[in-house]
């Protein structure tokens, strides 16, 4: 199993507001996360860190061989309790009011990948050389495209893009949308809308499919990412497992 993450701040944004992980515990189950923040004042930062590090602290803490089904509660159970802490941060920074991240993460043992999401970062599998995705956006956009009010090409350059249906911060009431996959997957990448909305899938997975070292095809998709305008903060996380698919 390789992994690799990296984010980058990107040709326009004067700060990163993205945080990332990925992490293994002692019973070689990964989690992989990326959280998009929002907020003046930098407070997205603050926000995606909030989720990130209180992510990171419960899977090493609680996270040990949980069947599918408790993994998907303890899914919930974390996206509450970052939830509480942003409002919570809130009452004494009032600089950070209206602060908020998106949160996108899987987990992968050698029984189950569980998927959950809250917003538009996005998370993919790598399956046949192709990037399929998981996660469902969160969005406006993404609203107006399945009520068939615009087409995916017009969804690209909408005015309205960035307007999130939901995110953690955004409500008292939180629940992460929760996928579940087959593990016959032979990669995993998750990514903040910096990424993906400046590159077509197609492009993307090219980058995956390359020769070069699994840090090299990361950097590499960033690169790509600002060259073209680098209009966001970009981040990824990627995960590849070993040619003969196992997960150790």
């Amino acid at each position: 199993m390789k992994s690799f993450y990296l984010t980058d701040v990107g040709k326009v944004r004067d700060h990163n507001e993205d945080s990332v992980i990925i992490l293994k515990n002692s019973l070689d189950e990964y989690l992989l996360a990326v959280a998009d923040g929002m907020g003046g004042h930098r407070a997205g930062e603050v926000a995606s860190s909030i989720a990130i590090t209180y992510l990171s602290h419960q899977f090493q803490e609680t996270f040990h061989n949980l069947n599918k089904e408790e993994a998907s509660y303890w899914i919930q159970d974390v996206v509450e309790n970052i939830n509480k802490q942003i409002f919570k941060y809130e009452e004494t920074h009032s600089e950070s009011v209206g602060m908020g991240t998106t949160l996108v993460l899987a987990l992968l043992t050698k029984d189950y990948l569980l998927f959950g999401n809250i917003g538009d970062s996005s998370g993919f599998v790598v399956k046949d050389k192709k990037l399929h995705k998981v996660t469902v956006d969160h969005s406006l956009v993404h609203l107006l495209v399945e009520a068939g009010e615009i087409t995916e090409e017009e969804a690209k350059d909408h005015p309205r893009r960035n307007v999130l249906m939901r995110a953690l911060g955004a409500s008292q009431d939180i629940e992460a949308d929760i996928f579940d996959c087959d593990t016959e997957v032979s990669g995993i990448l998750l990514a903040s809308d910096g990424l993906t909305n400046m590159l077509e899938i197609s492009k993307i997975e090219d980058v995956i499919n390359s020769p070069e070292d699994i840090e090299e095809r990361i950097v590499t998709l960033i690169q790509k990412a600002n060259n073209l305008g680098g209009m966001d903060n970009i981040s990824v996380a990627y995960l590849e497992k070993d040619k003969e698919g196992g997960i150790n």
